[in-house]
């Protein structure tokens, strides 16, 4: 749909009750830590199309605190007040008749700051000797603990190896291709309509609400298409409610987009984690002990980033059947952006950790690192499998998706090619690396909603509590919808996004969609086709248990006869609503072969091939599924090699541009073998699992582990992402010391 008729962004919105907007611009803080002395607005107000600007000081809404787990204290301004606390953070609120305007208007603002020491360094964050609230008393976030006790102190007494190393997760930008964006205007009713860009209208909805101090009654909201999100349009931003406050103290619709340059700045980040993995076990490569001790980066003012370590802990054990886990997490707030979701939020984190972590242990004890994961992978007949993680996985057979993936690649041959390179001194060197993976989804969000509408003139309209944002939903539901009415998918129209049409929803996030909303929508199909079929007994005199439906008609087995849906419909209103319940997630998992080559000399590592194993189950649309794999290992492959959000020593943002920032073109991907496995969970009626994320998860722990295996046998033990090719040089020639 987009490749033909392009997309409508809620920029792009020519809503008639948006006529007349007032176009929103932000004066944001230049300074990542500092009081507010004065703010002066009087020359913007006289500035050219400048209807009116506020500051926090005009604001009534009461300071949000971003996310419920976080210290009550560390509570967010919609625009600062007495303090700034990153670089980018509103300060004023400037509204024109033209978008262009505001910019020059916001530059009349002036802002005097007197500038307060500076934190971004986890480990200094945790000192408090710079405290961003000192209200808080802390820069604690949350403490979580993988159990209320310490960690036992045999916890690898019995290990005749153990290895331990800090690593770095890199923080990194969701970049989407639509920036943040909001609209509102007031009707007569009293009611507040926004158009926005997120994942979930109805969780943002009732955030937006409690901010406004609405009824979430008397407010209504609508995502025309979104552009792209990956985590970090999960619910709401505190943007929304600030151009909902506006639009009612003006009396006008109001509009705001922000810039790439401050989407870079102002939308959360992900990642961000400082690990400390030890790994123990016997020289057999009996895998015994593992410990992950981490600390998360959550940002200026918390939000959803503070819960992400908890994912991480639970998944800490990967594929593995580990007989001792220990895990500890520690939250801190920084004089940075703000971190949430990015695809795969807390997962790959867990992942990337334990596949470092058994590399590093398969070359202490000199074994190859696919055997030693074979050996230690939670084998078919364990599942259901509970881990020391707690969770409890559903479903799997990872030794044979290892298998297959190393199959796929001609491993044994990789390997050879690689030892001749070695000896003859070649200056481009080959890694191959290898990661095993599962991942927990279902966004934790395992109810979903659905309803199938037959209508008179032979359409269907699906409403769903899912919410696309480039997922083929739209195909996806239709296709399911289908395949139960025998109505054509190009006859199926599939609505979302609207809070007034379907009320309630999670949304879509955690690579939940299709084993929750997919399987409600499937299941409303079936439960609309026993109605028509009880309603068309009655009209074809004949025994429900002869009736059978095929190409949108109730027809009698055997027979000519039957009645059409449509004029069912005709006759009485046809639709079903039907709401799901997972109750538990789904764990995919697969494995993935990375090739890369490095050139010494210069430390360039390029990814020549990698091969996939994901296994979510059935595949319900081949082109969706495949399509998905490969967003999702072409972002994991970015995260290995070229992309981090950087700060200064004073905060300042050194990537707030896409110019500075590495995001890959297809020019720095290869193409990706995809290798097909299907394992269905037990968990739902169809054995849907979710593919989002999975790409991502297994891409990145494999191409980090492929550089450094390409020049290991130089002496360099680990290379922290991304790896670029001068840390890779730097590692070759520490090495060589």
């Amino acid at each position: 749909m987009f490749l033909t008729r392009g997309a409508t962004y809620t920029d792009d919105l020519t809503d008639e009750r948006l006529t007349g907007a007032l176009h929103l611009t932000l004066v944001r803080s230049p300074i990542a830590h500092a009081t507010i002395t004065s703010i002066d607005v009087e020359a913007a107000k006289e500035a050219p199309g400048v209807v009116a600007v506020f500051t926090g000081a005009d604001v009534d809404l009461a300071p949000a605190l971003l996310f419920p787990a976080a210290n009550p204290a560390m509570v967010r301004p919609f625009l600062a007040t007495d303090r700034v606390r990153y670089v980018g953070e509103a300060v004023a609120a400037v509204l024109t008749e033209e978008a262009y305007q505001g910019e020059d208007a916001a530059e009349m603002v002036d802002v005097d700051y007197e500038p307060l020491d500076v934190v971004v360094d986890m480990k200094d964050a945790l000192t408090d000797e710079v405290l961003l609230f000192p209200e808080a008393g802390t820069n604690s976030v949350t403490k979580m603990h993988f159990a209320k006790e310490e960690a036992p102190e045999d916890l690898f007494a019995d290990c005749e190896v153990v290895v331990s190393k800090e690593i770095v997760n890199q923080r990194v930008a969701a970049a989407p291709l639509e920036t943040r964006a909001a609209s509102a205007y007031w009707g007569e009713d009293g009611r507040c309509t926004i158009f926005c860009s997120t994942q979930n209208a109805q969780s943002a909805r009732d955030e937006v609400a409690g901010w406004m101090g609405l009824d979430t009654k008397d407010l209504r909201l609508i995502l025309p298409d979104v552009g792209g999100g990956f985590g970090a349009k999960i619910g709401a931003d505190p943007e929304f409610a600030l151009v909902g406050w506006l639009s009612k103290k003006v009396g006008r619709p109001v509009r705001w987009n922000e810039s790439r340059s401050e989407n870079m700045t102002g939308m959360v980040q992900g990642r961000g984690q400082l690990q400390t993995i030890t790994i123990g076990g016997d020289r057999d490569g009996t895998v015994k002990a593992y410990r992950l001790d981490l600390i998360a980066d959550a940002g200026a003012y918390p939000r959803l980033g503070v819960v992400l370590p908890m994912f991480t802990r639970m998944m800490a054990p990967g594929t593995y059947d580990i007989p001792k886990v220990w895990s500890t997490a520690k939250v801190v707030a920084t004089n940075t952006t703000s971190t949430a979701a990015y695809r795969g939020a807390g997962r790959p984190e867990a992942t990337q950790a334990i596949e470092r972590a058994m590399d590093l242990f398969a070359d202490a004890i000199g074994m190859d690192p696919a055997e030693l994961r074979k050996k230690n992978v939670v084998k078919p007949e364990q599942f259901p499998f509970t881990t020391k993680g707690g969770a409890e996985y559903d479903s799997g057979e990872y030794a044979k998706a290892i298998d297959l993936a190393l199959e796929a690649s001609g491993y044994d041959e990789l390997r050879a090619e690689q030892k001749r390179r070695r000896e003859a001194g070649d200056p481009l060197q080959l890694g191959i690396g290898v990661s095993s993976y599962v991942e927990i989804t279902g966004g934790g969000a395992f109810v979903e909603n659905a309803t199938v509408e037959v209508h008179a003139d032979g359409t269907v309209t699906v409403l769903t509590g899912t919410s696309p944002h480039g997922q083929g939903h739209a195909t996806a539901w239709a296709m399911l919808a289908s395949d139960q009415l025998g109505i054509p998918v190009d006859k199926i129209t599939v609505i979302h996004g609207d809070t007034d049409l379907i009320p309630k929803g999670a949304g879509t996030m955690g690579s939940r969609s299709l084993q929750t909303g997919g399987i409600a929508v499937h299941n409303a199909a079936v439960e609309l086709v026993e109605v028509a079929k009880q309603r068309a007994a009655e009209r074809l005199e004949a025994n429900v248990d002869d009736l059978v439906v095929e190409n949108g008609t109730v027809q009698v087995k055997g027979t000519g006869s039957g009645i059409s849906l449509a004029e069912l419909a005709g006759a009485d209103e046809l639709k079903v609503y039907h709401e799901w319940d997972g109750k538990k997630p789904t764990f995919p998992f697969g494995a993935h072969v990375a090739l890369v080559e490095v050139d010494v000399e210069s430390g360039k590592a390029t990814v020549e091939r990698i091969w996939a194993v994901d296994d979510a189950g059935p595949v319900l649309n081949p082109l969706i599924f495949d399509g998905q794999r490969h967003g999702g290992i072409a972002q994991g492959i970015a995260q290995a090699l070229l992309e981090e959000v950087v700060f200064d020593s004073e905060g300042q943002p050194l990537t707030a541009t896409f110019a500075d920032y590495g995001i890959p073109s297809a020019a720095e991907l290869p193409s990706f073998d995809l290798v097909s496995m299907e394992t269905p969970t037990p968990i739902n009626t169809m054995g849907y699992k979710g593919i989002g994320e999975a790409g991502t998860i297994g891409s990145c722990p494999a191409v980090q582990n492929a550089v450094i295996d390409a020049v290991s046998h130089l002496g360099v033990e680990h290379i922290d992402m991304p790896l670029t090719p001068l840390r890779v040089w730097e590692a070759i020639e520490e090495a060589r010391k």
